[in-house]
């Protein structure tokens, strides 16, 4: 049964860093890539990362944010640097169990976790 659990959400202020975590259960994810997406109220999901054989990472963060990935802990990390108020949202991680995260990873649709919230304000 696949499973995964963000946490590391909170309140920061702008320039501020968090790091976030994706435990994953019911598979390896050292084979499948694993995505970061967040979605603000009112707006569309927007995908902020992907790791597989290859990183992908949207406009908007690129410079700023660093997807890894622990293979003894079957964890993935999203560590977001210089946040601004836009990078206001839930976000969660996600995985449909293929193997790489391909030009098409932002339509990436399986399994997600609950999401955890940031909120980056002064």
């Amino acid at each position: 049964q696949v499973q995964l659990v963000e946490s590391g959400g909170g309140l920061v202020q702008p320039g501020g860093s968090l790091r976030l975590s994706c435990a994953a259960s019911g598979f390896t994810l050292d084979y499948r890539a694993m995505a970061w997406f967040r979605q603000a109220p009112g707006k569309e999901r927007e995908g902020v990362s992907c790791i597989s054989i290859s990183i992908y990472y949207a406009d908007s963060v690129k410079g700023r944010f660093t997807i890894s990935r622990d293979r003894a802990k079957n964890t993935v990390y999203l560590q977001m640097n210089s946040l601004k108020p836009d990078d206001t949202a839930v976000y969660y991680c996600a995985t449909d169990l293929r193997r790489a995260c391909g030009s098409s990873w932002t339509g990436l649709d399986g399994y997600r976790g609950q999401g955890t919230q940031v909120t980056v304000s002064s």
